[in-house]
C-alpha cells in the first residue's frame, strides 16, 4: 500500500504563519511563540523530507522564531529606556501586521487586473497571444537558421545552465535534539547527584548545538521551578542543582 503526502505551498514565510494563527484562530497580538515554532519547523521538516528545496527568507524567520523563543526563556525581561518590559514577539507581530494589510489589497488589486485583462478595449492579451502564435510562420524561420545562428543560441543555453549550477544551494540539517529532551537528560544527570557544573554537561555532548540546546533546556528548568543555579568565577561556572521539593515528587 502506497501512500501520498501532499503539503500547500506558500509564497513567503509570513503566509505561512498567517495560515498557522487563522487555523488555529489565535491572537496575532499575543502569539503563542513555541507552539507557532513548532508548527513552523514541522513544516520545513515535511518540506525536506519531498526533496523541496527550502528557501532562505523560510531559513531566516525559523531562526528568528527560535531567537524570540529563547528570550522568552529568560528569566529575566530586556526592558526599554522608561524600564518598561520589552516583549521579544513585538517585532514580529508588527511585521505581520503589515504583511497582512499589503497582501489584502494587493488580493483587491489581482482580482481587478483579472476583471481588466478580459476587456477588450486596451486589448485583450490572452487573445493577442493566440494571434501571434497562429501567424508565426516556422518553416520561414528554420530556412533563415545558419551555423552562427546555432552557435549562438548553444551558447546562451551554456551560460544560462552554467548560471544554474552555480546558484547558492541552501542545506537544512535537523539535529537530535530537543529542549523536552535535553530537560529530561539534566533531570537524569541530577538523579544520583543534588548538584552538577555545567562544564561537566558539556562534556556529555560538546556539539555547539547541544551545548545550545542544554543551556535552553535549563532555562527552561529554571522557569518551571526545578532547579537552581549558583554562580562562580570565570567562564561557564555554575552548577545546576535540583530544587529538594521536585525531588520528593519524582520520588513519590
Amino acid at each position: 500500500m502506497s501512500f501520498e503526502i501532499k503539503l500547500p505551498l506558500f509564497e513567503g514565510p509570513f503566509d505561512l504563519l498567517l495560515f498557522f494563527i487563522e487555523r488555529d484562530e489565535l491572537d496575532i497580538n499575543d502569539i503563542p511563540i513555541s507552539k507557532i515554532t513548532n508548527d513552523f519547523l514541522d513544516y520545513l521538516h515535511n518540506l525536506e523530507k519531498l526533496n523541496i528545496e527550502v528557501a532562505s527568507e523560510f531559513i531566516l524567520v525559523a531562526a528568528t522564531l527560535m531567537r524570540i523563543k529563547s528570550k522568552m526563556l529568560l528569566p529575566r525581561p530586556q526592558l526599554d529606556e522608561e524600564g518598561n518590559e520589552i516583549d521579544p514577539r513585538e517585532e514580529l507581530v508588527r511585521h505581520l501586521l503589515e504583511y497582512k494589510k499589503y497582501k489584502s489589497v494587493l488580493e483587491e488589486l489581482q482580482v481587478m487586473e483579472n476583471s481588466q485583462i478580459d476587456k477588450e478595449k486596451r486589448g485583450n492579451i490572452n487573445k493577442e497571444l493566440r494571434t501571434l502564435a497562429e501567424s508565426v510562420n516556422v518553416e520561414s524561420e528554420m530556412q533563415d537558421l545558419d551555423l552562427y545562428k546555432l552557435l549562438k543560441v548553444f551558447q546562451n543555453v551554456m551560460e544560462r545552465y552554467e548560471i544554474e549550477q552555480n546558484k547558492p544551494r541552501h542545506e537544512v540539517i535537523q539535529f537530535p535534539y530537543t529542549i523536552s529532551g535535553q530537560r529530561d537528560f539534566i533531570m537524569y544527570a541530577l538523579r544520583d547527584k543534588k548538584k552538577v557544573p555545567f562544564s561537566d554537561i558539556i562534556e556529555q555532548d560538546k556539539n555547539k548545538i547541544a551545548v545550545i540546546f542544554n543551556f535552553l533546556a535549563i532555562l527552561e528548568l529554571l522557569q518551571m521551578a526545578m532547579i537552581t543555579l549558583h554562580i562562580g568565577e570565570g567562564f561557564n561556572n555554575f552548577w545546576v542543582e535540583k530544587l529538594d521539593e521536585v525531588g520528593e515528587k519524582v520520588e513519590g
